[in-house]
């Protein structure tokens, strides 16, 4: 550990973020031998997941390790399952929350919760970390924070009349019998599925046509776990899908909310509209550090660092290479090992324990080893 004439410790790595990728990561850097870092928690480990709403699951499975080497599909760490830890198959998202605590507490991780990072910065040859507190000081900085607690809220007039969907504690809160919901992906499929179960009649509106997809790539169609509650028979009595149906604008008169799509439909309900319309992602916060590619995500070198500010890392579901994307835990937990190797190679360590990441399906090389058919 370096320690400055001003008694300030430098850290070999910090990482920003306690979620599945920062603890994920973190984890990886043990296992090359970096002891001389911190993990900056903006809550406590896994918050993301804690504020799932609580029928929320997972889609994809999670199934214990098993001795060809597959890992759980939901697992952050090598010789770690949720499935086996929590003895379900789609954890909620407290349930993973719980993982995460076990693991970070089984591997010694130092986290420091409650730890807001609102600025990174390079100076000189190492970064400053600024939270409301302090300044902290490192050779490296692994940006894997935050990508689900920032909900986006805008996308057409008045979508602040709208609920984000990723602000509902429990769908048993929402009052009433006739919702909309703008966004057919995931989160609004979850949100119809449980509201038909209570017997309420949805209307979901979509873009596209998400629930028909015909792609293989799970970034882009829905999941299994999802398509099977399309076709419960509660979901087909109670709700009306309406693909390619882009909403221009939502408008409030008294007690009624009307929904205007762009073909100029308009729909009406007495009850707020829902909007699951994804994230804007914390990697604005660091933008200035990377490049950008043409689709606006940051531009990563085959490591997954800055190309314009070398000592700056990517992890998790906003890393991106070529035409492939990274979103699930079981793609993006691939590139762990790839930063991990880059810092410890350039702290002068040789990270030999991270060649049993090879056998895990975790790839240590360049893009090389990481085809799209490893990550779909």
């Amino acid at each position: 550990m370096i320690v400055t004439e001003r008694n300030e410790i430098v850290y070999d790595v910090v990482v920003v973020g306690a979620g599945a990728a920062g603890v994920g990561v973190a984890v990886a850097l043990k296992h090359a031998g970096i002891e001389n870092f911190v993990v900056c928690e903006r809550h406590t480990v896994g918050a993301s997941f804690v504020s799932w709403p609580a029928e929320t699951r997972f889609i994809t499975p999670s199934y214990p390790t098993n001795s060809i080497g597959m890992l759980d599909l939901n697992s952050i760490a090598i010789g770690t399952s949720p499935a086996f830890s929590l003895e379900v198959e789609h954890p909620t998202g407290e349930e993973y929350a719980m993982y995460l605590r076990v693991v970070a507490q089984f591997f010694g991780l130092p986290v420091r919760p409650n730890t807001d990072v609102v600025r990174v910065a390079k100076v000189d040859d190492g970064f400053h970390i600024d939270t409301p507190d302090e300044t902290l000081r490192a050779k490296h900085v692994i940006w894997a924070a935050g990508e689900f607690q920032y909900p986006r809220l805008n996308g057409f007039v008045g979508s602040e009349l709208c609920r984000h969907t990723a602000t509902i504690a429990s769908y048993d809160e929402l009052e009433g019998d006739d919702f909309i919901v703008v966004g057919g992906y995931e989160s609004g499929v979850d949100v119809a599925y449980h509201l038909a179960r209570r017997g309420k009649r949805v209307r979901v509106f979509d873009k596209n046509r998400p629930w028909v997809d015909e792609s293989s790539d799970p970034s882009v169609a829905l999941s299994p776990f999802t398509l099977e509650r399309v076709r419960d028979n509660r979901f087909f009595k109670q709700v009306e899908l309406y693909p390619y149906m882009p909403i221009e604008s939502v408008t409030r008169v008294d007690d009624t909310y009307e929904v205007t799509a762009r073909d100029g439909n308009r729909f009406q309900t007495r009850v707020q509209p829902l909007f699951a319309g994804g994230f804007e992602g914390s990697q604005k916060l660091v933008a200035d550090l990377f490049e950008r590619r043409e689709d606006g995500s940051l531009l990563l070198s085959e490591h997954d660092e800055s190309t314009i500010v070398p000592g700056v890392f990517l992890c998790g579901p906003a890393v991106r290479h070529d035409k492939q994307v990274f979103c699930f835990i079981f793609k993006y937990r691939q590139r762990f090992a790839v930063v991990a190797k880059a810092i410890a190679t350039s702290l002068g360590l040789t990270a030999e324990a991270l060649e049993a990441y090879r056998s895990w399906g975790m790839y240590l090389d360049d893009l090389s080893n990481c085809g799209e058919e490893c990550v779909c």
